[in-house]
């Protein structure tokens, strides 16, 4: 039988750590973007940092992340392993359901040259 002693909420700020921890150590990303993407047209109650905005609807999340790419990274596989790497990372520390996570590729950064994690 199920005890039901209250509830558990995690900060907005903590999903925006998650999000940028798992997205710089993702081989390929130089850094964040540091356009801030508060200017994103909010539908929902949203959250947002340099680089990543999120969107709260119906117990579920939707990312948009804003990164700098390191100069030999592909791209569209870097999007990918960053949608599947996020989406990991968010379900599994946090356990909350991901919607979408959208990738912007802003920059690619000059050669040497990386955000300090």
């Amino acid at each position: 039988m199920e005890e039901n002693l209250g509830s558990v909420t995690i900060a907005p700020e903590v999903l925006l750590a998650v999000v940028r921890l798992t997205a710089l150590a993702t081989p390929g990303v130089a850094g964040l973007s540091s356009e801030n993407p508060s200017g994103v047209h909010r539908l929902f109650s949203g959250k947002a940092s340099e680089g990543i905005h999120l969107e709260f609807e119906d117990h579920t999340v939707t990312i948009d992340l804003y990164i700098v790419a390191e100069p030999d990274a592909q791209m569209l596989p870097l999007g990918q392993i960053l949608q599947h790497e996020i989406s990991r990372a968010i379900q599994d520390v946090v356990g909350m359901p991901v919607k979408e996570i959208n990738v912007h590729i802003d920059d690619v950064a000059d050669r040497g040259e990386r955000e300090p994690t």
